[in-house]
């Protein structure tokens, strides 16, 4: 498929464009059910497959366009799309509330995995913040910083493991507070282990073709149009390859897996920080850190903010807000709001 502008034209890209997101967005679908049957049937829990499995998967196809933006030489669009996807993907979870009306999802979610991820995600943001205002070094291209990146994030999930295992905080249970337990399997019930994972696989598979047909066509589109990398990157391509992230998102929570809602966003979240990692190693101009520009450094600040904000809701867990959304989610919207003006 060509993606000369001048062959297909904006309508032919526009649409292209469509089809990569409806495909992310039916396979992101139907992964997170079989996420959701993998946590019971191996007793992981929700908290951790949701960070690792969930998490890593939905986040194939953002990978995909990050590091083939990163390897093409353009670094705003890999930067804008990682750092976008995590803004967009916090602001998921407050479109998950609203969806849930039992109680506030921060109430009935609560729990030490997911606050644990939370505390993890707001570490790693931290990284290319300090790297960009720290000295410009790199060894065969590659800044320390994504080293840190990639130690800081396995050492988090080997503590989250850790923690599950030993755990030395509770939330306090609620008749609102929706536990971790098996839920019945339905039409999966009849998939043996290996058909299981073998239809995960797939359907990550699928996942990576559409997220580096996104990359591609992010580029053209931005090409055709005259907009800025970033605002492609930060807003279309972001968008777009999180659009796994939201559907699991609703999925999960009406099958009533609110743990794997949270944690399977959260988990991606830190996931997706493994994208300037992945990035910084396939752009070959030296540290990509070194090319963050000022919306881009916004960001980060603002979605460490978000992060924070959700941090807290899942600590002081109001049962029920104005309009039946907690004030946490709503306050991490209008932040969001302020992430896409300031991208635009």
């Amino acid at each position: 498929m060509s993606l000369d502008p001048s062959t297909l034209g904006i309508g032919g890209l526009v649409l292209w464009f469509a089809v990569a997101a409806l495909t992310i967005g039916l396979a992101g679908t139907a992964i997170a059910r079989l996420a959701d049957v993998i946590a019971d049937r191996t007793g992981l829990g929700e908290a951790i497959v949701g960070a690792v499995l969930l998490g890593g998967a939905t986040s194939l196809s953002g990978i995909v366009t990050s590091v083939t933006a990163a390897w093409q030489g353009h670094p705003s669009l890999a930067i804008s799309n990682a750092m976008g996807g995590i803004a967009i993907q916090t602001a998921f979870l407050a479109v998950a509330d609203i969806t849930y009306r039992k109680a506030n999802l921060e109430h009935a979610a609560a729990s030490l995995g997911n606050v644990s991820q939370a505390a993890l995600l707001v570490i790693l943001l931290g990284v290319p913040l300090a790297a960009l205002f720290g000295p410009n070094v790199a060894a065969w291209g590659v800044h320390p910083a994504s080293l840190v990146i990639v130690v800081v994030y396995l050492g988090g999930l080997r503590l989250l493991g850790q923690a599950r295992r030993r755990p030395m905080w509770f939330p306090r249970s609620t008749t609102q507070t929706v536990a971790d337990v098996a839920q019945p399997e339905g039409t999966t019930a009849t998939l043996s282990n290996a058909r299981l994972y073998l239809g995960f696989a797939l359907l990550a598979g699928v996942l990576v073709v559409a997220g580096y047909a996104v990359s591609q066509l992010g580029l053209a589109i931005a090409d055709a149009t005259g907009l800025a990398q970033t605002t492609v990157g930060g807003l279309l391509t972001a968008g777009v390859t999180s659009l796994p992230e939201l559907v699991t998102t609703i999925a999960a929570v009406h099958r009533g897996a609110l743990t794997l809602a949270v944690g399977g966003l959260i988990g991606g979240n830190a996931f997706d920080m493994l994208f300037l990692a992945l990035s910084d190693v396939a752009y070959r101009e030296g540290s990509i850190y070194h090319r963050f520009n000022v919306q881009e450094a916004f960001v980060v600040a603002m979605t460490i903010m978000m992060t924070g904000t959700l941090l807290l809701g899942l600590l002081r867990r109001q049962r029920h807000g104005v309009a039946r959304i907690g004030f946490e989610s709503a306050l991490i919207l209008v932040f969001y709001a302020l992430v896409v003006a300031v991208i635009l």
